[in-house]
């Protein structure tokens, strides 16, 4: 193989090997958050809603600190919609709405499984 080939193919694989840790990354986060949302959700139907505007809220933090990443590497109305929604969420938390707070957090799970499966490293995402 010639000398001249060899950059080309390490940048090709660098970009591959960023491609396949961005969707193993995402995934582990956007299943975190879906999972502390979940633990709001539990504690919202057992009635105890310091819990869960607290587990909320942590959710929120945790995700407020990947916002620079998320707009990089994800498609922006798709991020900028979960936002809204956790923002939702928290404002039907504090007015203690039980239906909406969950439908709300079912709506927002759903959403960061889309922003995790938009960045999944699969042929149908890559075509």
């Amino acid at each position: 193989m010639k000398k001249a080939y060899l950059p080309p193919l390490a940048v090709l694989a660098v970009i591959l090997a960023f491609a396949v840790w961005n969707s193993l990354s995402m995934s582990e986060d956007t299943n975190r958050w879906r999972d502390q949302l979940q633990c709001a959700d539990a504690q919202a139907q057992a009635g105890n809603w310091p819990a869960a505007t607290a587990e909320l809220v942590d959710s929120y933090k945790d995700w407020s600190a990947h916002q620079t990443y998320l707009h990089i590497v994800s498609e922006h109305e798709a991020v900028d919609d979960a936002e809204t929604m956790y923002r939702r969420a928290m404002a039907f938390a504090a007015a203690r709405e039980p239906n909406e707070f969950r439908a709300e957090l079912s709506d927002l799970r759903d959403q960061l499984r889309l922003v995790a499966e938009r960045e999944r490293f699969t042929i149908k995402n890559i075509l």
